[in-house]
């Protein structure tokens, strides 16, 4: 039945009609949980109340489904002021992005003019940047770009899916780019062709991901509200001696936040990914589909609307 549920979400997110309608009607039926406001100003208190509580943050600008070369610049001046907030209010924060709401699927020039524009501000004010991965049939042309913007902006990182067959060759390969990597699961539908099928195959090469991440000296942003994966790490840094400062917990705004704070208490960085923006309906899809047990919140929020 879980099965079945994940598979209708991740469906339903890449839906244009229904995305449409939920730009139309706002955050509605329960979305705010998950997402801190429809603009960057309306999330700058939600960044500063995570702040205070010792978590910092990565922003997310959410942008899915564009088609025209104005959205897409649309997208990056919106990202290079909220870029230009986070110095200016000198919020504990960061930028992550997806390539495809900067004009990723349109052209190559289009997207790395866009890139460097907003790496360009991210290196003068001095703010870190992300590049989310999305499906796997963009993987390689991702990181290919990422390895370009790389050998010229030094703060770039990326994200490395466990549930792909190739990751364990594309954390080697990028290892002497010194990358600061995201691992995360994966939360889009892939086929037994490119990616583990079982959520137990899933879970162990997450686990080994981060230990050989962690083996190369690099730093690891490890993305999972998993207590098995979480201990798992813990377990291993401690038996390794690993540094603190050589990687950090990150989890979802709205999602486990006593297990975040708890973290903080035993002197872990714990980073929350805050979303934002008018386009928060396919990612509010697929955290739905990741855990079909926060269907009771849309519930909840239905009913109180």
């Amino acid at each position: 039945m879980e099965k079945v549920l994940r598979d209708g979400f991740i469906y339903m997110s890449q839906n244009k009609t229904l995305n449409s309608l939920a730009k139309k009607y706002g955050l509605r039926f329960g979305a705010s949980r998950f997402v801190a406001g429809e603009d960057f100003k309306a999330s700058v208190s939600t960044i500063r109340e995570l702040n205070a509580k010792g978590l910092s943050v990565t922003v997310d600008h959410l942008g899915e489904f564009i088609k025209t070369v104005e959205e897409a610049n649309t997208n990056r001046d919106e990202i290079i002021r909220a870029i230009e907030i986070m110095a200016e209010e000198q919020l504990d924060a960061y930028m992550s992005l997806k390539l495809t709401s900067l004009g990723f699927d349109i052209s190559d020039e289009l997207i790395e003019d866009n890139m460097r524009q907003i790496l360009t501000v991210a290196q003068r004010v001095g703010v870190f940047v992300a590049i989310d991965m999305e499906d796997e049939q963009r993987c390689e042309k991702t990181l290919e770009l990422f390895k370009k913007l790389k050998a010229e902006f030094d703060g770039l990182g990326t994200v490395i899916q466990s549930y792909l067959y190739r990751s364990e060759d594309d954390i080697n390969h990028l290892a002497p780019l010194k990358p600061n990597l995201r691992i995360v699961k994966g939360a889009y539908k892939e086929p037994a062709t490119v990616a583990f099928p079982e959520k137990e195959d899933v879970d162990h090469n997450y686990v080994k991901l981060v230990k050989l991440h962690l083996a190369n000296g690099n730093y690891a942003s490890i993305a999972t509200h998993d207590d098995h994966m979480i201990d798992a790490v813990i377990e291993h840094v401690k038996e390794n001696n690993i540094p603190l400062d050589q990687f950090e917990f990150q989890m979802l705004y709205g999602i486990r936040v006593e297990r975040q704070l708890e973290l903080v208490r035993q002197g872990y960085k714990v980073r929350v990914y805050v979303p934002y923006g008018r386009d928060w309906y396919g990612y509010f899809m697929r955290r739905l589909a990741e855990r079909p047990a926060n269907v009771a919140f849309v519930l909840k929020g239905m009913v109180k609307k």
